[in-house]
């Protein structure tokens, strides 16, 4: 009995990422703006989930809010990721937490470099863009 699988055009799978990225920052989002309402926190920075200044210490309520929404983003999109990619949770959970991680330690100073130059390239070669041979992948 051979092991089949059936494998995403590429296409979908990009879709089903961005929509599960989408998600996951909608959530953390939310949970995080419910958090500074239970915590009391009164200012809410837009760019939280990127925050590298503020001190880890249980003493800090603002670094308490993070953490919490952090973590409740997490269980909460591992429940919500099923209706999106059915049995390939932990394959987007993975993708989107190494998107996450990339974008916060990188900055997007490189994702667009690489988008921004990638695209560019297609559109100057496109009659003779290389595209990778997966046949004998």
């Amino acid at each position: 009995m051979a092991l089949q699988v059936r494998l995403a055009p590429s296409k979908v799978v990009l879709q089903k990422l961005l929509l599960c990225v989408i998600l996951f920052y909608t959530v953390y989002y939310v949970s995080l703006s419910v958090g500074c309402v239970m915590f009391q926190v009164h200012e809410l920075d837009f760019l939280a989930p990127f925050d590298f200044k503020t001190n880890p210490s249980w003493r800090n309520i603002y670094y308490k809010v993070l953490l919490v929404s952090t973590e409740v983003t997490y269980f909460v999109c591992g429940l919500l990721f099923v209706p999106v990619v059915e049995e390939w949770v932990w394959d987007y959970a993975i993708s989107v937490t190494i998107l996450h991680v990339a974008i916060t330690s990188t900055g997007s100073g490189l994702i667009s470099m690489i988008c921004g130059g990638q695209i560019l390239a297609y559109c100057l070669f496109k009659d003779n863009f290389i595209y990778p041979g997966l046949d004998n992948f």
